[in-house]
């Protein structure tokens, strides 16, 4: 199934820009986890102690009013005399609970850093963690009396932190999408520039591009592939020009000649002898075959162009068959040849005149290259969905190399042949493109040269 241009295109984008956030999501974490926390508590264990030394040396000063004052400009604070006995300034802590234990570690002189040994997690909670576990205390010595002072920047002040570091998450997403983005483009755009460097290529007459496809399945994989068979046609076109430029102006002068030759003689020995009506039998011969390859020509230039437009209609196969087989009875018997046939009445519908072609092209072909007292048999078979016409010839054959080679237009297996045989090389190829147009099959058995072929026609009934 062929998948969108724009739907790549969209999803590349979006992975790009979820590939982004997520690495920088993780480079962010990792600067917090590794810079910024420790960063974080050491410059708010100065403030604690900046706070607790201020108390300390200022005794006559109200260490509530003094510690509501601090909570106003932006931190909470909890104030233990003793674990289980403590006091909130600010706003409150979603969780209050802390343990008796490190209490009074505090209330001893100790210096408790609960925002570097907070529990890591997946992001920067740490910052957000409203509990009283995610703190910084210090001992404070107030009038005699030993305090545990445990403190947090509020919310309002995190914010006010965290600006840098959704800053460089920011920038690092912005960067990121901006290199991936350019290395997704080269890679979506590069089959553009090789289908650039490719039409060069076949202005300048070399054909060969095969190079250019590729296993992709976007519209520009498929833009690729059509481009490799439009050169390869146009190759096996130039090709074919050539050959038909070569093939018919032998095949036409040849018959020419031979009429302008046996008319000088014509008028030499038509009233000297009976030689004369010899002459005049060669000259409507070859007068025929310009006639037929003319004919041949305009069918293929008009199939050619899609010009002929099928004219299908419901008729008798068997009777088409069996009336061609009847005026080739002449021929036959002056040939010396044995036809039998099977041809029952089966109706099929298909362009009538067309289908003649076919079977005229297939049996003129059986007597031109049988052997004398040779024989044809031909049978028609007809099955649920479609009708089986074969050819069968005791003639000369085809070798292998020749099969995959005999619905080309102007092939003739070789030259002796060709001589002996003469033939504009046309016939087999109208026979394939007038099946092709009607959605059905041929194809050719032949045994070692001189066995004989079989030609045999598939063609739906409707």
């Amino acid at each position: 199934m062929m998948k969108s241009l724009y739907s790549i295109f969209a999803a590349t984008t979006i992975g790009i820009m979820l590939t982004s956030f997520l690495v920088a999501f993780f480079i962010s974490n990792a600067y917090y986890q590794q810079y910024l926390k420790p960063v974080n508590d050491e410059k708010n264990t100065r403030v604690a102690h900046e706070i607790s030394a201020f108390i300390e040396n200022n005794p006559e000063i109200s260490m509530d009013e003094y510690l509501d004052n601090i909570a106003d400009i932006g931190y909470q604070i909890y104030l233990f005399r003793a674990p289980g006995e403590g006091i909130h300034y600010g706003a409150e802590f979603r969780e209050d609970e802390l343990s008796a234990h490190t209490v009074q570690e505090v209330l001893d002189g100790s210096t408790y850093h609960g925002m570097r040994e907070f529990p890591r997690e997946t992001f920067v909670t740490g910052f957000f963690a409203n509990e009283l576990e995610n703190t910084i205390g210090v001992p404070v010595n107030y009038n005699g009396g030993n305090y545990a002072l445990f403190m947090r920047p509020d919310i309002q002040m995190l914010f006010n932190e965290m600006h840098l570091l959704f800053g460089w998450l920011f920038l690092i997403t912005i960067i990121l999408s901006i290199v991936f983005v350019l290395i997704a483009t080269k890679y979506m755009v590069r089959p553009v520039a090789r289908l650039s460097k490719a039409t060069q290529v076949l202005s300048s007459g070399n054909y060969d591009v095969k190079d250019l496809e590729t296993g992709r399945k976007d519209e520009m994989g498929e833009l690729s592939n059509n481009f490799v068979r439009m050169a390869e046609q146009i190759r096996q076109n130039e090709n074919m020009r050539k050959a038909f430029i070569s093939n018919i102006s032998h095949d036409i002068q040849s018959p020419l000649s031979n009429i302008k030759g046996y008319s000088m003689l014509l008028k030499n020995e038509l009233e000297e002898s009976e030689k004369g009506l010899g002459y005049i039998q060669v000259i409507e011969a070859e007068s025929n075959r310009i006639s037929s390859m003319t004919n041949q020509l305009l069918l293929l230039s008009s199939l050619d162009q899609e010009a002929h437009i099928l004219k299908v209609k419901a008729y008798n196969l068997g009777r088409q068959i069996r009336r061609l087989i009847d005026s080739y009875e002449w021929k036959i018997h002056s040939n010396n040849l044995m036809l039998s046939y099977d041809v029952p009445d089966v109706e099929i519908i298909a362009d009538e005149a067309l289908m003649y072609s076919v079977w005229d092209n297939l049996l003129s072909n059986a007597l031109k290259y049988n052997h004398p007292f040779g024989e044809i048999d031909i049978e028609l078979r007809e099955y649920e969905k479609e009708v089986k016409v074969s050819f069968k010839d005791t003639g000369i054959g085809m070798d292998d190399a020749a099969k995959p080679h005999i619905f080309e237009r102007f092939y003739r297996e070789d030259e002796a042949r060709s001589q002996k045989i003469p033939g504009s090389g046309l016939g087999l190829s109208i026979v394939h493109e007038v099946v092709s147009l009607h959605e059905g099959m041929i194809s050719v058995e032949s045994n070692q040269d001189g066995q004989g072929s079989i030609f045999i026609v598939r063609l739906p009934k409707r």
